[in-house]
């Protein structure tokens, strides 16, 4: 007699740390760029270059690139500055093999830009790495004996989800903008933000399918130095696919979406004048597509002519409890200071950041922050352009029933209708809506036949036994039961008995024939 044996795929999550990096460097202002006077924005970005695993630690090797807006100190037009600052961190981990998959996360918690004198600025900046390290495991599940001798096999349906794609790939992005026909040309961008906000992944057969929006902001110097910075806000939609043979329609996806590389550029129109902007973007997916499957798992075997012993063992498996996003609004108040100050809103952008996640009675509590930088007109004649930065938090639960403290739950947050509103008295009115797209995974530990032994049977024992017995159903007792205990089958007992049904109840009379007795007999 043998096993038949079926895998289970599963994505186990190997070893994860956290990592904080502190940055700290000076820039000096290049000789072209004249003093600084005020600040008005500064932005960074991580570029992750190098991502090395050694035996039990990985290096990390790349950069912060960071932009500086600013007023010149003997006023002037605004101007930009760009700069980095490298960075190279071992972080200690367990012992990583060539197929675990390493995956590396990041948050600039804090960026600051401050001004030391007007050649040189500081510029410091608390990062948060986060590494993963997962790998493939295939659980191995009896589902079937095979054998030419009569036998019985019980077995029970479980509902699971396993892995059936992880993988990586990029998506890119391009598009050229127009000016409307009341701008004036560009003499240089000085200022360039492209972030990504909503997105959706849907699996297709054959591929991934992706759409979303991109919002684009950029400051510009016109080509006659006279003119105002002039400013340019644009949302951009994008759709697409990336191949993945192994997709299905019906797959589940917990997709990661990151922009890891945003370029913008003046670019000539028709007639040659500078009046485009070239944009091009690369979103990084990591990708894990899940299934969900009925498998039949081979509970007991047995045969009346000979005895059968299991070798048993527990195995893990994972069913889906809940897939959806969520949205909760955001409602809040903000100060810019002195009233007079605040004449127009250029801009506002936002991200959110997820401090806290805790299953409860209710559901998955989501505490975090609301990020917000805005961009304004003031009053003042030497300093028009002015920033607010600003933390709004939130704290709300997503409604999922029978979660645990087990359970696997995955959260990704995000920002949709984001909007600044002048109130008046220099304050400034927040809506948001915060997304949260929840996977989440339940453990599923089944108790699976590993071996199978045959042995003869105890002869002794079965011919102590009558060949015919009238038995007594008792609490407890199934068919199963019954046929393994009286050496017969569950067939030979409902056939004699007239039994259709699968149960039987307590005080139900049954003739039993011992099947064993041909062999012995023979």
């Amino acid at each position: 007699m043998r096993l038949k044996k079926e895998y289970i795929h599963m994505n186990r999550q190997k070893e994860k740390k956290v990592t904080q990096v502190t940055l700290d460097d000076d820039f000096i202002v290049p000789d072209s760029q004249p003093d600084v006077g005020s600040l008005i924005l500064d932005e960074g970005e991580i570029e992750l270059e190098e991502t090395r695993a050694m035996g039990d630690r990985v290096q990390l090797k790349g950069r912060l690139k960071f932009d500086v807006l600013y007023h010149p100190l003997e006023g002037g037009s605004v101007q930009s500055l760009s700069g980095s600052v490298p960075f190279e961190e071992m972080v200690n981990m367990g012992d990583l093999s060539d197929r675990d998959v390493l995956t590396v996360f990041w948050d600039i918690e804090d960026l600051s830009a401050g001004v030391i004198n007007s050649r040189k600025l500081s510029i410091k900046a608390i990062v948060t790495f986060t590494l993963a390290a997962e790998e493939l495991q295939d659980e191995e599940v009896a589902v079937e004996a095979e054998g030419d001798e009569p036998f019985d096999t019980m077995t029970r349906s479980s509902e699971i989800t396993q892995i059936a794609v992880r993988t990586r790939d990029t998506f890119r992005f391009r598009e050229e903008i127009d000016l409307e026909n009341n701008r004036p040309n560009i003499r240089r961008l000085l200022w360039k933000r492209l972030s990504l906000h909503s997105w959706e992944t849907r699996p297709m057969d054959g591929s991934l399918g992706i759409r979303g929006e991109f919002v684009l902001f950029t400051i510009y110097a016109g080509e006659e130095e006279h003119i105002p910075v002039q400013y340019v806000e644009k949302t951009l939609p994008f759709s697409g696919s990336i191949e993945i043979a192994d997709c299905t329609e019906d797959m589940i996806p917990d997709v990661t979406v990151r922009l890891v590389q945003r370029d913008m550029e003046e670019k000539p129109d028709f007639d040659g004048e500078m009046r485009s902007i070239g944009v091009e973007a690369v979103l990084e997916l990591d990708i894990r597509l899940y299934e969900e499957n009925r498998v039949q798992v081979l509970e007991d075997v047995y045969c009346p002519e000979k005895e059968i012993l299991l070798k048993r063992k527990t195995a893990r498996a994972e069913e889906l409890l809940v897939k959806n996003i969520s949205r909760y609004k955001i409602n809040d108040k903000l100060t810019a200071g002195d009233e007079k100050k605040l004449l127009q809103i250029c801009h506002c952008e936002g991200n959110a950041k997820l401090d806290r996640v805790s299953v409860t009675e209710d559901g998955l509590l989501l505490e975090g922050a609301l990020c917000i930088q805005i961009l304004y007109l003031s009053a003042e004649d030497n300093a028009p352009l002015q920033s607010l930065k600003g933390v709004v938090p939130f704290r709300y639960t997503a409604e999922v029933k029978d979660l645990t403290k087990d359970t696997d739950c995955r959260v990704k947050c995000g920002v949709e209708q984001l909007s600044a509103v002048m109130l008046g008295g220099g304050e400034v009115e927040i809506k948001a809506v915060i997304t949260a797209d929840l996977l989440a995974l339940a453990p599923l530990n089944m108790e699976v036949i590993e071996e199978l032994n045959e042995q003869p049977l105890d002869l002794e024992k079965i011919e102590a036994m009558p060949g015919m017995s009238g038995y007594v159903v008792q609490p407890g007792d199934t068919l199963w039961k019954i046929a393994k205990e009286f050496y017969t089958t569950v067939e030979n007992i409902r056939e004699i008995n007239g039994v259709t049904g699968s149960e039987v109840s307590p005080g139900d009379r049954l003739l039993v024939v011992k099947q064993a007795a041909k062999t012995i007999g023979s």
